[in-house]
């Protein structure tokens, strides 16, 4: 039987997210989007709160969440702070090639630590030339006795450059493209790590993001996900357990921006009463609201698919690509309903539309989401 109400446990988290959010978050958003530092104190309490950990198995010392979990508690972070959230969100997206495929002595290793204090981590997947192409990885990773030597540079690295543990994808088989790659384990304080470039961001600009250079990096062996040549499965399987919540975040911001429009439109007057007593404002509302409710359902559906361990591929696809979609949508939609203010910072809403562009992007752009679904809708075709 389908049930699409959330469970105490659920609607609990729900409210735990949506008070930090609001007590944590939001006051502090404009100050970090404009001053460019990093939110080590909000991040600190996020960890303290379980945010940082949630996806990390209990046996780990984590809280152990599931996908749809996740979706619950990033819409509402992600609605007090995209910035903030990404940053948050990409402690799990570089810790899930260690809950997936990290051996016993891995997970006792490196997951461990993660949860004792607070420790921030990235996922260094994208480079200059291999973005979109995930398999045209050119970073190396070569194999010298019981360790690897890696060389090259990853860029637009979230947490890159206040990370303390990175998880790497280097080529180890140039000859085999993406059969090539293999994925490792690498602390922060390994020699020839060097954070490169903090990129200047159009939004989500609490977030940090960086080039990361490794040069001469020896890792041992032992910190390898996976077997040698795995690493383009390892980036794939994370990304299907990981966009629904990109999705959720999406959701997030696409609410944010709606309840913003609401609440300008009920106090805006023009003509004699106010904006949205006009069929034209409640058009726009009505068009976010179903665009919105939609999405979730996408979102919670790829993330209850992946917690039982079915295939969700082009469903956690669709989900990322409509909601970040919808998004943008709804940021634009609320800054034209607050006319020449909306283009202000004394509102928030400039920042809603900046912020959801980035989810567009990351996580694999959404022309490639659309290449995953038709792939998947198509089937093999002969040429």
């Amino acid at each position: 039987m389908i049930d699409f109400s959330l469970t105490e446990e659920q609607l609990a988290l729900q409210e735990m997210a949506r008070e930090f959010a609001a007590n944590e978050m939001r006051p502090v958003a404009a100050k970090y989007d404009q001053s460019h530092e990093f939110a080590f104190e909000v991040m600190e309490k996020a960890f303290q709160a379980g945010f940082l950990t949630a996806n990390i198995p209990e046996a780990y010392g984590g809280v152990g969440l599931s996908g749809l979990d996740l979706c619950v508690i990033s819409e509402e972070l992600s609605a007090g702070c995209a910035g903030l959230f990404t940053s948050m969100m990409a402690c799990a997206l570089a810790s899930t090639p260690l809950i997936l495929f990290g051996t016993e002595e891995q997970k006792q290793k490196f997951l461990l630590p993660l949860t004792k204090k607070m420790n921030l981590t990235a996922f260094c997947l994208t480079e200059r030339e291999a973005g979109s192409d995930a398999g045209a990885v050119q970073t190396r990773a070569v194999r010298d006795g019981d360790d690897f030597i890696i060389n090259g540079s990853k860029c637009f690295i979230t947490n890159g450059g206040v990370a303390s543990l990175y998880t790497v994808f280097a080529n180890t088989s140039p000859n085999k493209g993406a059969r090539g790659i293999t994925a490792f384990i690498v602390p922060r304080e390994t020699p020839g790590v060097i954070v490169g470039k903090v990129e200047d961001k159009m939004g989500q600009r609490a977030s940090n993001t960086a080039e990361i250079f490794f040069e001469d990096v020896r890792v041992p062996a032992a910190n390898m996900l996976g077997r040698q040549g795995y690493g383009f499965i390892v980036a794939m399987k994370t990304f299907d357990q990981t966009r629904a919540s990109v999705g959720a975040a999406s959701v997030g911001v696409a609410r944010a921006a709606m309840e913003a429009a609401v609440a300008y439109a009920k106090t805006r007057r023009q003509f004699g009463k106010p904006i949205a007593l006009y069929q034209a404002t409640q058009f726009k509302i009505a068009q976010m609201a179903m665009e919105i409710q939609a999405a979730r359902h996408l979102v919670y559906h790829a993330a209850w698919l992946a917690d039982n361990g079915k295939p969700n591929g082009s469903e956690s696809a669709m989900a990322k690509a409509y909601a970040s979609d919808i998004a943008f949508a709804a940021a634009n939609e609320s800054i034209q309903i607050h006319g020449g203010y909306g283009y202000m910072r004394d509102y928030p809403v400039e920042k809603f539309l900046r912020d959801a562009k980035l989810f567009q992007i990351y996580e694999g752009t959404n022309e490639i989401q659309r290449m995953v679904i038709a792939h998947e809708v198509i089937g093999p075709v002969k040429e």
